[in-house]
């Protein structure tokens, strides 16, 4: 049975969660959580293409985000490679966007087209980060439940590839700007399914009980496309859902798919049109700590093309193009994130039982995820070997709040202290998407490692940035 994106409910006391187990050495790395050029150099220390971690916080500080560049790169093209191949006989293959808003930046928009992957924004902001890239407007699409009309506009003048509509208002309004623009704007039906994906109830987006999307129990689903066609401003080139996030099999996708193909049909006879797209959004699961696993890419767009063709092969309609979305199963494994380690603890808790506390340099600012899910992370010590035995432990922040946890338990060396450096794995995607300046603590820098060489995508910020903002 596959865990919520919130996490197992932790044991109270000392014994943790019920997955996790003693390791029987504690440098060894779990090798599905990490990058792929991430290994332990023959002095202990962690290394990632190349470059000890040490050397990295020599030159670059912490805590400071550390993406794999070619871990990204192969991530992308295996998700290309491994869609396009399984849908080539269904409909001539599929299309692979990457959902932005896991982590965006020029150098990360710019690899991923490289790779053959479009993209998928959800605000002007990502928008601007994927023309100043260089991606192909094309090849991009704006998402959002409330899109602005300067959004819409500077879409339709860019030449986005796709405008995924959210509600029957936002019909009307892009049709509107297309009109003054004198354009067609290519536009996608959201469809709320009604599948709730098995996550946490705050990111399970394809139930009615949320913002996202059109209802397909209501008939809303259906009077979207109606009113998208009476439009002639507007080209209807397909339906979309998306079931949510963390997802580590295809049934969630098999129920959607059958329930979107139905309505694509519907379509195609009450309006005497062909529908061309068809997009399953994303959601793919990533492997934040052992009790996570993902099925592979090739494997899960096999999954995926059976189903769909199997729908369209139930309501008599050809297949049109298929999209998906993933994002945090591309980057979320590149990233780790690296600490220096502060204050340690050993607190007692009922029962005369102990934890052991170890705050490092960073905390909810740079990963908020822990404490807004209850997402679960791993952990090491990234500086050096240890011969201490195994200590259950909690990662934890410098901010003022108690919830400031990175890591809830995991077992670290026992004689882990000041100066150390801790490594998270997994932190590639929405943790420095969702990254504040709270307590005024600048956010960190990403360090893209490639070849033995690292380089600067996104800079630290510094007490004077912070202090440009404020007017006095």
């Amino acid at each position: 049975m596959h865990a919520h994106e919130a996490g197992s409910l932790h044991a109270e006391g000392y014994g943790g969660p019920g997955w996790l187990a003693v390791p029987d050495d504690v440098n060894a790395l779990v090798t599905p959580l990490w990058a792929r050029t991430v290994r332990r150099g023959g002095d202990g220390a962690l290394e990632v293409g190349g470059v000890p971690v040490t050397r990295l916080a020599a030159e670059h500080g912490t805590p400071a985000y550390v993406l794999d560049e070619d871990d990204l790169r192969a991530r992308a093209r295996g998700f290309v490679e491994a869609f396009d191949e399984a849908f080539a006989d269904l409909c001539g293959g599929a299309d692979v966007y990457y959902a932005g808003k896991a982590f965006l930046c020029t150098a990360v928009a710019r690899w991923v087209a490289e790779e053959g992957m479009l993209l998928e924004t959800c605000t002007g902001g990502e928008m601007a980060v994927g023309l100043r890239a260089g991606v192909d407007p094309a090849r991009m699409a704006l998402h959002g439940n409330n899109k602005s009309d300067a959004e819409v506009e500077r879409a339709l003048r860019a030449g986005l590839g796709r405008l995924v509509v959210d509600s029957l208002p936002e019909v009307d309004r892009v049709a509107d700007v297309a009109a003054r623009l004198g354009v067609r704007a290519p536009v996608l039906v959201r469809v709320t399914v009604g599948v709730e994906a098995h996550t946490h109830s705050y990111i399970a987006t394809a139930h009615e009980d949320q913002k996202f999307g059109l209802p397909l129990s209501t008939g809303e689903a259906a009077r979207a496309a109606a009113a998208v066609l009476a439009r002639p401003e507007l080209d209807l080139r397909g339906l979309h859902s998306h079931i949510g996030s963390q997802i580590f099999d295809v049934e969630g996708f098999e129920v959607a798919a059958r329930r979107l193909v139905r309505l694509h049909a519907q379509v195609q006879r009450e309006h005497d049109v062909v529908l061309p797209e068809m997009d399953l959004g994303g959601g793919f699961g990533m492997a934040y700590t052992t009790q996570h696993q993902p099925l592979p890419p090739r494997e899960l767009a096999q999954g995926m093309a059976r189903v769909v063709a199997a729908a369209c092969a139930a309501e008599g309609v050809d297949v049109p193009r298929v999209s998906v979305e993933p994002g945090r199963a591309v980057v979320g494994p590149s990233t780790f994130t690296l600490y220096t380690a502060g204050t340690t603890k050993d607190v007692v808790l009922d029962g005369g039982q102990t934890r052991r506390y170890v705050a490092v340099d960073g905390g909810m600012s740079d990963n908020v995820r822990t404490a807004l899910y209850s997402a679960d992370y791993s952990a090491t010590l990234a500086s050096r070997r240890s011969d201490a035995p195994p200590v259950l432990t909690r990662v934890v922040g410098k901010h003022c709040e108690s919830g400031d946890i990175v890591v809830m338990d995991e077992f670290m060396a026992g004689d882990l202290g000041p100066g150390d450096l801790v490594a998270v794995p997994g932190t590639g995607a929405y943790c420095r998407a969702l990254a504040s300046q709270y307590n005024h603590v600048p956010r960190p820098p990403v360090v893209a490692v490639s070849g033995g060489v690292s380089r600067v995508l996104v800079r630290r910020e510094t007490e004077e940035d912070l202090l440009a903002l404020d007017l006095g």
